[in-house]
This record gives structure tokens, C-alpha cells and sequence, in this order.
């Protein structure tokens, strides 16, 4: 276990309630109707809604909105499914938009 202190984390813009880890992003190059997103391995405290096919600007996949566990504020979405052979990584994993979170920093982490 890593015992250091100062890890990064992204929080709910709103209430702070702790969402991804830094180390979790998978890329920072990601659109939202909002402006930048950014694409996560990993998230928690979140729910996501029902399953729907959406046309996103790299095409059709099966997506679920994604709100915060604690204050139901939407904060992006989450891939279910990828139709096209070269978007399957997305799979799985998590955008949230960047005006929708804040970084904080020297948080305790546990793994």
C-alpha cells in the first residue's frame, strides 16, 4: 500500500463528494456539449441512468448518463458499448466534463 499523501482526486463540482483518482484518466482530449471532458478508467460514487444508443461526434454507441451518488447533479456519461471495431477501448469507462468536476489535492488514498 502506497502510504504517501498528496494524491490527486476529481470531486463533484457541487457537493465534493469524491469521484476518480488522477492515475485513473485515460485521456484528456475528450468533447462534451460543454466543452472538454475528460475520459476515466475508473469512477465511484456515481449512478448511471438507463442505457440508450447515442450519435457522438466518433459515432453510435450504447451510453448510460452518469449523476453524482450523493447530489444527483449530472456529470457526463458512461460507455457501455461500442459499435465500431477502433471505439471499443471506450468500453467500460467514464467521461465526465471538466466544468462538472474539481481537482483536489493531498488526499489519503487506500487501495
Amino acid at each position: 500500500m502506497d502510504d504517501k499523501i498528496g494524491h490527486r482526486i476529481y470531486s463533484c463540482f457541487q457537493c465534493r463528494t469524491p469521484l476518480s483518482r488522477h492515475d485513473d484518466i485515460v485521456s484528456k482530449s475528450f468533447q462534451s456539449t460543454k466543452g472538454r471532458a475528460f475520459l476515466f478508467s475508473h469512477v465511484m460514487n456515481t449512478k448511471t441512468g438507463p442505457q440508450e444508443d447515442r450519435q457522438l461526434i466518433t459515432g453510435l454507441h450504447l451510453v448510460a448518463d452518469v449523476n453524482c451518488a450523493d447530489c444527483g447533479v449530472s456529470l457526463g456519461w458512461k460507455y457501455e458499448k461500442a459499435y465500431e471495431e477502433s471505439q471499443k477501448y471506450k468500453e467500460g469507462k467514464v467521461v465526465l466534463e471538466k466544468i462538472k468536476i474539481v481537482e483536489e489535492k493531498g488526499y489519503q488514498v487506500f487501495s
